[in-house]
């Protein structure tokens, strides 16, 4: 409704994982460097957690853009499935081609696929995004593809991402042989206070036009974004874009506090 007021080319605050938007924070950048590292030096397992709304699977999709091309990856966005239904995702989006009627089948294609990737110098990496919501049996399949490995390299390297909880349950008792295998570890917190304003910027730079009309929050918007989300990404976009509606509606590309705390009112209905 107000890209076309603003110059925009297109939303700059819509809340979906647009690695195109992603910004590279003091903890996004941090957790960035740490997967490329796991990946690279073939750790194994790596776990990245944070809260809701912190950037997990943008990071994730902006990883998958950016690794170097000799790594081939996949990506698992909802890992509600039994075992043997999660193996079968990995080898379609790892795009390996059989009929595989059961698990021996389906480890032993992937292991083949992954044998002769190792032998072309190439790397595989497996992204589980929501991870938090894996069972028992299935976190302990995944320490079982871990083993896949030859004397002097892991074959696969397997990227959890979740929330807090995908802790507690690795802390299992359970669990503590896969717990033991994680060699990489990050926690993404949220904004700073002052990458708020960064944060916005960015975004808004991004989305607009190279002839558009300037937009600007002032400082003391960017306050009150920080107030009200406390840094959490997600809840940053929204604030901001309903921030935008209302100065559309006002007329204004001056984007202040008075406009700002008249679109919280709104969406929180304060």
């Amino acid at each position: 409704m107000y890209k076309e007021f603003y110059g925009f080319k297109e939303n700059p605050f819509n809340i979906t994982a647009d690695p195109d938007f992603f910004f590279s924070s003091i903890h996004h950048g941090e957790a960035f460097s740490h997967l490329v590292f796991g990946i690279q030096q073939r750790k194994g397992i790596l776990v990245v957690t944070g809260e809701v709304g912190t950037g997990k699977t943008t990071l994730c999709r902006a990883l998958l853009n950016r690794i170097d091309k000799n790594t081939k990856t996949a990506l698992i966005l909802n890992p509600n499935f039994s075992d043997i239904q999660l193996l079968r995702l990995i080898i379609q989006d790892l795009g390996i081609p059989g009929v595989f009627k059961n698990k021996f089948e389906l480890i032993n294609g992937l292991n083949e696929f992954l044998l002769e990737e190792t032998r072309q110098g190439h790397n595989v990496a497996i992204i589980i995004d929501e991870a938090q919501n894996l069972n028992p049996r299935q976190l302990e399949q995944i320490r079982l593809l871990s083993n896949l490995e030859t004397e002097k390299q892991k074959l696969l390297q397997i990227i959890l991402v979740g929330q807090p909880e995908l802790n507690e349950k690795l802390n299992l008792p359970s669990l503590r042989q896969l717990n033991q295998r994680v060699a990489v570890r990050y926690r993404i917190l949220p904004l700073e206070c002052a990458e708020v304003e960064q944060y916005v910027q960015h975004r808004v730079r991004f989305a607009l036009t190279e002839r558009a009309p300037a937009v600007q929050f002032t400082s003391e918007a960017y306050q009150t974004v920080y107030r009200h989300t406390r840094g959490v990404p997600r809840l940053i976009n929204i604030i901001c874009d309903r921030g935008l509606l209302a100065g559309y509606a006002a007329q204004s590309r001056v984007i202040d506090h008075s406009i700002l705390n008249t679109a919280i009112k709104e969406l929180f209905q304060l």
